[in-house]
């Protein structure tokens, strides 16, 4: 590198072509990072013909309509006993001393760690319903509004912003439909069965039974709602006759 020299790479990956410039980046860890601009040509992946909804939580990190349900490792709950020993240290060094420099970058790396490890859960998932899917829909949700109600730890620990938009990344780049359902639709509320409109039910709820007798899990039931919402949307802009569930 100019003004340099050479440098000692821990590679990630291949570059798939020749890179046209690289930046160096420095993270508030201390950690060094290469960040190479390449050429790369969008590949489709072989069609299938499995379509998936999935309804986001967080006892439950996902739940897909085929039933399939992905447990939230709770990242930032694990380390919370570590990175508070780490921020207690640090705040019992004086200021501006190069011991309390030591204990800034061990708090940074600790948190570098939990994103580190999220981002890494996030990508392997991701990864796999997209191959597995040819068309995948997610509830459009307010995840600022979210962050600022008592869940707001909850929410920042699942990673549903970071989850989603990889997901739509994924099927831009590999030849999936992807879409969004609007965030009102009462998709925990109906039978996916008959289509009927129930009462809202407390959080603590997790199970329910319909008028027409049909026995639903909470999370399951709302995934199958937003996969039927989803094919019914995109059917109708393309369009198909059509109409989502009464």
């Amino acid at each position: 590198m100019a003004k340099v020299g050479g440098l000692r790479v821990a590679w990630s990956r291949e570059l798939p072509s020749e890179p046209s410039s690289v930046t160096v980046v420095k993270d508030s860890a201390g950690r060094y990072f290469a960040s190479f601009v390449v050429m790369i040509d969008d590949r489709a992946l072989p069609e299938v013909d499995s379509e998936v909804g999935i309804d986001l939580g967080l006892a439950t990190f996902a739940v897909l309509s085929n039933g399939r349900k992905i447990y939230s490792p709770r990242f930032l709950r694990q380390a919370e006993r570590r990175l508070k020993k780490a921020q207690q240290s640090l705040s019992r060094k004086e200021k501006g001393s190069q011991n309390r420099v030591k204990a800034r970058m061990r708090v940074a790396k600790a948190h570098a760690k939990v994103a580190d490890t999220r981002r890494d859960f996030a990508h392997k998932h991701s990864t796999k319903i997209i191959r597995e899917n040819q068309a995948v829909f997610v509830e459009d949700l307010s995840v600022q509004s979210l962050a600022r109600t008592k869940l707001a730890k909850s929410v920042h620990d699942a990673g549903w912003a970071m989850f989603t938009r990889m997901l739509e990344e994924k099927a831009r780049r590999y030849g999936r439909r992807f879409g969004r359902v609007d965030r009102w639709f009462p998709s925990t509320r109906m039978c996916s069965v008959c289509g009927m409109v129930g009462d809202r039910k407390p959080l603590q709820v997790r199970d329910w039974t319909c008028e027409c007798g049909a026995v639903h899990d909470r999370d399951l039931n709302a995934a199958r709602n937003i996969l039927a919402a989803g094919l019914a949307e995109s059917r109708n802009a393309c369009g198909g006759a059509v109409s989502p569930a009464a």
